[in-house]
């Protein structure tokens, strides 16, 4: 029995927009592994490694021109609608945020070229000592929150808002201290500048693994919940109770 037109555009459609949530998956895993060299060639003070991650920032740049450019093809030729509609513009969101992962892995790359591609000595350690355990609970929030988009898993991706609560404690208690060591020797200030720089990158890292997480539910349930966390800032805990109630 020959398949009609209509089954044969309907399948096509969702072939491309599997084909789209791939390639969303694909370029976070390149932004994963774009933080964890960053984090590796600040540890090892490896220049090679630092340059060549700055360098790989292009072939995110280009997944996100090529994703973009097939969410507009999509809307624009399918006119999707509910559930597809939805799908497209969540993955077309989190495509700007793993963007924006890759620029903040490039600028922790940036600043250890400035901390250890200069004349001067390199930093003492207590300068660097929060940035590891930051990247850690960076690396694993951004982890998490691929695992929860690609199994569409609404319970897990709640749990990344109230873990972007613990992350930016941490910057702020790395902020202070920085700022200790620099008002107790000047000599600090420049390299403390640079952490401060790297410890920023690592909070926004943060912030879109938490922008994710929310496309993640909005894609599951159609739920906008930035409004609502915006309002109440135990929102997360509260939406994660709510999950398991149902």
């Amino acid at each position: 029995m020959p398949i009609s037109q209509d089954a044969h555009t309907v399948k096509q459609f969702d072939v491309q927009l599997a084909n789209l949530r791939n390639m969303v998956l694909e370029m976070g895993g390149l932004a994963e592994d774009q933080l964890k060299r960053a984090i590796t060639a600040l540890d090892e003070e490896d220049l090679t490694a630092t340059r060549e991650t700055i360098a790989r920032d292009r072939i995110i740049n280009g997944l996100q021109l090529k994703a973009d450019e097939d969410c507009i093809s999509l809307i624009a030729l399918r006119q999707p609608l509910g559930s597809d509609l939805r799908m497209i513009m969540s993955l077309a969101n989190t495509v700007t945020d793993l963007e924006r992962i890759g620029d903040g892995a490039k600028k922790i790359a940036r600043m250890t070229l400035h901390i250890y591609d200069g004349v001067s000595s390199p930093p003492s350690a207590k300068l660097l000592r929060d940035v590891r355990p930051m990247a850690e609970l960076a690396a694993d929030m951004l982890h998490d929150c691929l695992d929860a988009l690609a199994r569409l898993d609404v319970e897990k991706a709640l749990t990344i808002i109230q873990r972007d609560g613990e992350l930016d404690q941490e910057f702020q208690s790395a902020l202070r201290r920085l700022i200790t060591y620099m008002m107790e020797d000047s000599r600090t200030i420049g390299h403390a500048i640079n952490v401060v720089f790297i410890i920023k990158a690592l909070e926004r890292i943060g912030d879109h693994c938490k922008n994710i997480a929310e496309h993640t539910v909005y894609l599951v349930e159609g739920r906008n919940i930035q409004q609502r966390r915006n309002i109440d800032p135990n929102v997360g805990a509260t939406l994660a109770q709510d999950v398991a109630e149902d």
